[in-house]
């Protein structure tokens, strides 16, 4: 093995070490449960076990889609955590305020008695001032009380938390968390969550070693980027050895149900986009739809819920029924049986998505919000009840044995050494590994660990290894395309490898600045998320490539190429620019929880790995599909209707919003940034009415792509012999670069 893959492991190594030793600390330094809450003449307000109910409670009911804990979760309702926070500092004032004293004595006053953490750890007791727990109190039924009944204008339904009593379990846990951000750390000077969020009322400000460490992000993010491009422009220009499309030729019959799987992938897809439609909808009129209540039939949560897990599902299909069709296409013959499998494999997929968008459906409504198995797990991206997360898994271990018989015969023609082919297994097998970090926590796990491993999930599964994957399929397809000579894919697969997982995986933390975490964290998020940006500084050179690789291939690879090209541009825009909405922690402090989020995972999300599957989904199908049901138009169509929509939806809607809560977070704070004078005001709800344009000219580019993508799918489960079309001139006179047959 070259010495750049011993390079690209020691770095892999040295990161996830730094991951683990980092969740080590995080779950060592985790703001204490209390067991008991107390006032100071002995009246217990909290007993034992309460807090933890609250928060298996409000998991249960899909609490992450109403309103956010510590600024993760939904954007429409509270922040609930600075919202508890507030609301109790106010009445703890205005309890001091009583005892006559003077107004700038009685803020100091509100201050000290909340910055002081009066825990003790021996007993598990928590002890409050007397102001300070006759105002829990009063926090508490007021907090209870919008469980209970309900906010339309926050979308809340009525009866979210169907008794008092539960909602005041649900109180307690937002209070906790309102606790654990204003309670000094012990032997810090700042708060278990860094001081967020900013809360002039018990003196919570940014801290100066936060300005620190984004100043010295962003020195390294120009240094990284200046090394970057000096790199680049000593490479050698190299041109296309010998460009060949590969020929459409009549699937196998693995590869035919396959493409069933891109049809499935597209039909998600257009419940998704119809999902974002109605959340997006719920910010105006709150769980209605021009005066049709929806509360118990589809609530913002549940709207929500599906927007997300639906995004995760269609693109991960095209991602794995890309793996299906390139094995046998790969090793140029089909195992006997295989399509058996990947049959069986599809009607799996389906039933698990039918059971966890239910399960998470019904949760919501109140029937199976005590089910962790079946019902929502509560937190963003992993919602799905832990019985059909278990069965998703082993589906992906069970699409990974298809993915590796079929290349058995192609992985022993590259013996010892460590080819394409070989990464692209070592890629799959991350797929199914990485994704089992779910697995690491359930409802009662403290939520600053919860965090972490949810991350490892949404970071390093959807951003890391599947990103790897599709970056081995593409070099494979360019090889074999004669696009790249393999040496060539092999230097740069080792080095957008090596440089994502030098900043990607210690990157994860970036999102774990303000969840419990010790301040080491912040100092490695803010740092190695920043590097995450450098790779990204070539993508005019990958977007020119792109289209450059498209033209010479012609036979119809123009238009996936030009899709990938779009990944380019989205990866700088969304991923790059866009990410240093979130990056450095200076302005994280300010935005967390707010509209600037949306703005990075709209873009980044579909940008990347949106355009990314439907990239790949297109060379797939190619191979596959006779001339006749290869109607390009409407690949025109989808391109510039996704990618212009895309851009009116952030440039009308989502950065004016975003920007205008950071200005009042800036100026008020941040529970002030997500209450209803912001939220439900006339500017806002225009924003929010702005995204008309864009939606509706996304959602035609998407009807676009999937209209071709049936059309494609009718053809190639159709076309049994070569016979069936007439391959154009071009197509003819280029030999095939891999062949397939059935063994």
């Amino acid at each position: 093995m070259k010495a750049r893959w011993w390079l690209v492991l020691l770095v892999l190594l040295a990161g996830f070490g730094v991951l683990g030793l980092g969740g080590r600390q995080i779950a060592q330094n985790a703001p204490p449960i209390p067991q008991r809450v107390v006032a100071e003449d002995g009246t217990q307000l909290v007993g034992p076990g309460q807090i933890l109910k609250g928060q298996v409670s409000y998991l249960g009911h899909g609490g992450q889609h109403i309103g956010s804990i510590w600024g993760h979760g939904a954007y429409l309702a509270p922040d609930w955590s600075a919202k508890a926070l507030h609301q109790w500092a106010a009445h703890t004032l205005e309890g001091v305020k009583v005892q006559g004293t003077s107004v700038a004595d009685a803020k100091a006053s509100t201050i000290s008695i909340f910055q002081s953490n009066r825990y003790e750890s021996s007993t598990g007791t928590l002890t409050l001032n007397a102001a300070q727990a006759k105002a829990y109190l009063q926090a508490r039924a007021e907090l209870a009380k919008v469980a209970v009944e309900g906010d339309k204008g926050a979308a809340i339904p009525a009866r979210w938390i169907p008794t008092l009593e539960e909602g005041e379990r649900v109180a307690d846990f937002w209070l906790w968390t309102a606790w654990a951000a204003a309670a000094r750390r012990p032997g810090a000077d700042h708060s278990y969550t860094q001081n967020w969020p900013q809360e002039p009322l018990v003196g919570n400000a940014i801290t100066p070693i936060s300005h620190l460490w984004s100043i010295l992000s962003i020195i390294l993010l120009i240094l990284g980027v200046g090394l970057m491009v000096w790199h680049h422009a000593h490479q050698p220009a190299e041109a296309f050895p010998d460009p060949k499309p590969i020929p459409p030729a009549p699937a196998t019959p693995s590869q035919r149900w396959s493409a069933l799987y891109f049809a499935v992938a597209m039909a998600l897809f257009l419940v998704q986009i119809g999902m974002g439609v109605m959340t997006a909808h719920d910010a105006v009129e709150g769980n209605g739809l021009y005066g049709l209540d929806l509360s118990r039939i589809l609530p913002y949560a549940a709207s929500r819920t599906w927007h997300l897990q639906l995004a995760v599902f269609w693109i991960a299909t095209c991602w794995l029924a890309t793996g299906l069709y390139l094995g046998p296409k790969l090793s140029a013959k089909e195992p006997k049986g295989q399509w058996l499998g990947v049959a069986g494999l599809l009607g799996a997929l389906v039933v698990v998505v039918v059971g966890a968008l239910a399960g998470a459906h019904q949760a919501i409504l109140g029937k199976l919000s005590g089910s962790f198995m079946l019902g929502h797990q509560g937190y963003e991206y992993v919602e799905l009840g832990r019985l059909w997360q278990i069965l998703l898994t082993a589906g992906m271990v069970i699409w990974l044995v298809l993915v590796l018989r079929s290349l058995l015969p192609a992985l022993k023609g590259e013996k010892g050494r460590l080819g394409l082919l070989k990464l692209f297994v070592l890629s799959a097998i991350a797929i199914p590994l990485f994704y089992s970090a779910g697995f690491m926590y359930t409802r009662e796990t403290h939520i600053a660990m919860a965090e972490y491993w949810r991350w490892w999930v949404v970071h390093l599964w959807v951003e890391g290894f599947f990103e790897v994957f599709a970056t081995v399929a593409i070099a494979l397809l360019s090889t074999r395309m004669g696009l790249l000579r393999e040496g060539t894919a092999l230097r740069a697969v080792s080095l957008s490898m090596g440089l994502f997982l030098g900043s990607g995986v210690i990157g994860t933390f970036h999102h774990l600045y303000y969840t419990g975490s010790p301040a080491s964290i912040a100092a490695l998020g803010s740092v190695f998320s920043a590097l995450e940006i450098v790779p990204l500084t070539i993508v005019g050179f990958e977007i020119a490539m792109s289209l450059k690789a498209g033209r010479a291939l012609g036979s119809g690879y123009e238009w996936p190429f030009k899709y990938f090209a779009a990944v380019c541009f989205w990866n700088l825009l969304g991923a790059g620019v866009f990410g240093m909405l979130i990056n450095p922690p200076s302005v994280l402090y300010f935005g967390q929880g707010l509209n600037t989020t949306p703005i990075h995972s709209h873009a980044a999300l579909f940008g990347v790995y949106g355009f990314l599957a439907i990239s790949l989904m297109l060379f797939a199908l190619r191979g596959m599909t006779p001339d006749k049901a290869w109607d390009e138009k409407w690949l025109k169509y989808g391109f510039w209707g996704l990618n212009l929509g895309l851009v009116m939806m952030l440039a009308f809607s989502l950065v004016p919003s975003g920007f205008y809560q950071m200005a009042q977070s800036l100026e008020h704070g941040t529970w002030y940034a997500r209450s209803a004078e912001v939220v439900q005001s006339p500017l806002m709800r225009a924003f929010t009415w702005m995204r008309v344009p864009g939606d509706t000219l996304f959602g035609l580019g998407a009807l676009a792509v999937i209209i071709f993508t049936f059309k494609a799918v009718i053809g190639a489960w159709g076309w049994r012999t070569a016979e069936e079309t007439q391959p154009t001139r071009e197509a003819t006179d280029a030999a095939p670069a891999f062949a397939v047959a059935e063994d």
